[in-house]
């Protein structure tokens, strides 16, 4: 080996050592309860609508989110959604799934539904998220988000696009053998699809 090669693998273990944040990221807290807001944009793909009946419409979200305490836990993560919106009679509701995304590529997947309301924080009065499981840093992830929504401006221009954000008061737990920040890409329910 040179001497060029040996001084770069010790300065690289050197680094390494004294900033293993920067290098492996940041270990993630194996509980934790934060606040954020994601701020979406809906694009209705296709509504099924019988006159004086109802109506179901299929849903894509899009959106950032925005840690509203300044961490970094769900911040800056990349939120893609898929919805149903049902109304019919006294029946209205909003039911689908949803995957954030960080920097990394790790992933936080959940599912939600809008009749699901916690009581106890009568604020978050639009449904709950159910984070089911993650990918890479966030394996074994699961947890808890009660949501509120509020409504934007429409949006101009043709498609029917919509715009809300979306405040969740998220409380999650790490199973202990997730907690090492290792990055697997698997979810723990089996291998993840590409």
């Amino acid at each position: 080996m040179s001497d060029k090669t040996v001084k770069l693998a010790l300065l690289s273990a050197v680094f390494m050592a004294f900033t293993p944040g920067a290098v492996l990221g940041d270990p993630i807290e194996k509980t934790g309860s934060t606040s954020y807001v994601t701020h979406f944009v809906f694009r209705p793909l296709m509504s099924i609508d019988i006159s004086n009946l109802g109506t179901a419409t299929h849903l894509e979200a899009v959106g950032t989110t925005e840690n509203l305490k300044g961490e970094k836990m769900f911040d800056k993560m990349s939120a893609h959604c898929a919805a149903l919106n049902v109304a019919s009679g006294e029946k209205k509701y909003i039911d689908g799934a949803c995957v954030l995304t960080d920097a990394d590529g790790d992933k936080i997947f959940s599912t939600f539904d809008t009749r699901d309301l916690d009581k106890s924080q009568p604020k978050m009065d639009c449904g709950t998220h159910i984070i089911t499981g993650g990918t890479g840093k966030y394996m074994g992830i699961s947890g808890s988000e009660p949501f509120a929504c509020i409504k934007m401006p429409p949006l101009g221009g043709p498609g029917g696009y919509t715009a809300m954000d979306i405040p969740h008061n998220t409380t999650w737990e790490m199973k202990a053998s997730s907690a090492t920040g290792a990055s697997t890409g698997e979810s723990g329910a089996g291998p993840e699809k590409k």
